[in-house]
C-alpha cells in the first residue's frame, strides 16, 4: 500500500532554514507527480509546491523565492528546502502523492517559526 513518511521538521527561528523529506513507498514514485501541502492552525489545507515527473516546479505565491522542491527517484524521496522562513510558515507539512491536496498523503511533520 502507498506510504508516505514526512521528517525534517522542527522549530526554527525567523529567517532560519529547515529541509523536510518524504520516503514514499508501495507505488512506482518516479510516475507521479508529488505535491507538498501544510495546514496551519485553525485554517484549511493548502498546497505550498509541486513537482512533475520531469522535476518541473511551481510554488504558491506565499513561498516563491524562499522554497525549493525536489525529488530523487533513486532515494523514492521527495524534499523541502525552505529558507528564509517566517512565522506564518508555521504549520503541518505534508506530502501528497500526486497534484493538489486530495491525494494520499502521510502523517506529516510540525514546522514551527518562532522567535
Amino acid at each position: 500500500q502507498v506510504q508516505l513518511v514526512e521528517s525534517g521538521g522542527g522549530l526554527a527561528q525567523p529567517g532560519g532554514s529547515l529541509k523536510l523529506s518524504c520516503a514514499a513507498s508501495g507505488f512506482t514514485f518516479s510516475m507521479y507527480p508529488m505535491t507538498w501541502a501544510r495546514q496551519a492552525p485553525g485554517k484549511g489545507l493548502e498546497w505550498v509546491s509541486k513537482i512533475g515527473v520531469g522535476s518541473d516546479t511551481i510554488y504558491a505565491d506565499s513561498v516563491k523565492g524562499r522554497f525549493t522542491i525536489s525529488r530523487d527517484n533513486t532515494k523514492n524521496t521527495l524534499y523541502l528546502q525552505m529558507n528564509s522562513l517566517k512565522p506564518e510558515d508555521t504549520a503541518l507539512y505534508y506530502c501528497v502523492k500526486g497534484l493538489g491536496t486530495f491525494g494520499t498523503r502521510g502523517q506529516g511533520t510540525q514546522v514551527t517559526v518562532s522567535s
